[in-house]
């Protein structure tokens, strides 16, 4: 039972992890080079797509990750998973906001106010992709170092 949870967290924490760099080194640049229109515009169905995927990846990372800790898999599934973990609390608390006034009804999706929105949302969610990042190389270390 404990290498299922620890395969199952890594495996979830590095798809995450994986996403959420590609998210902020190629599709998010890659929107930004556009019109700031076109960029929000593309930026709305992209946020609540990967929705549905990360928030499960996170979730079963953080769960797994915790049950391989307690089944005696060390300290380092604990602190992994709190760092997986934390790409909940962290969306909800630090970038909901900017999300939401993003998707806010009657937003000019041309103004430099929505492009400086855009620009945040990014950085932001670096934060996701470092935590992430975090938790993943943990988890591949504690699978090397039994």
């Amino acid at each position: 039972m404990l290498e299922t949870l620890q395969f199952l967290a890594t495996l979830s924490a590095t798809l995450f992890a994986g996403a959420a760099i590609y998210i902020n080194v190629a599709e998010h640049p890659a929107r930004m080079a556009l019109d700031t229109r076109g960029a929000a515009l593309h930026w709305a169905p992209s946020y609540k797509r990967a929705t549905w995927m990360q928030a499960p990846l996170a979730m079963v990372g953080f769960l797994c990750g915790v049950g391989a800790w307690l089944l005696g898999g060390g300290l380092v599934w604990l602190i992994a998973a709190l760092f997986i973990g934390a790409v909940v609390p962290i969306t909800f608390m630090v970038i909901m906001p900017t999300n939401r006034q993003l998707l806010a009804a009657g937003r000019d999706l041309q103004s430099g106010e929505t492009r400086r929105l855009l620009d945040r949302w990014g950085r932001l969610h670096g934060i996701r992709s470092i935590a992430s990042a975090i938790a993943a190389t943990l988890m591949l270390w504690g699978l090397i170092a039994r």
